[in-house]
């Protein structure tokens, strides 16, 4: 199976030298890291959060699987705040 093409949109790059998030951290959240949550009605394609770690600092990846391409699309990327999530940053407090 061939590999997937990661394609940064402009608002995740900016976000990303705004937070200090390498893209070989995104790269590595994308790989190794779990989808914390689904969002099947997105537009223009159904994307998913994910959660994976750089060392100690968490960092969730909102990324998008273009259909019938091996493009993954990284729409926003982000270190989560501990106000808005839960102790280990996968699931949203209440």
């Amino acid at each position: 199976m061939p590999a997937r093409r990661v394609i940064f949109s402009v608002h995740a790059i900016k976000r990303m030298f705004e937070r200090g998030i390498s893209k070989s951290d995104v790269r590595a959240v994308l790989n190794q890291g779990r989808v914390i949550e689904d969002y099947p009605e997105d537009s223009p394609f159904p994307s998913r959060l994910l959660l994976g770690w750089s060392g100690f600092r968490p960092i969730h990846v909102v990324a998008a699987d273009e259909p019938d391409t091996w493009n993954t699309i990284v729409i926003t990327v982000y270190q989560p705040n501990e106000s808005e999530w839960e102790a280990g940053f996968a699931r949203r407090r209440l």
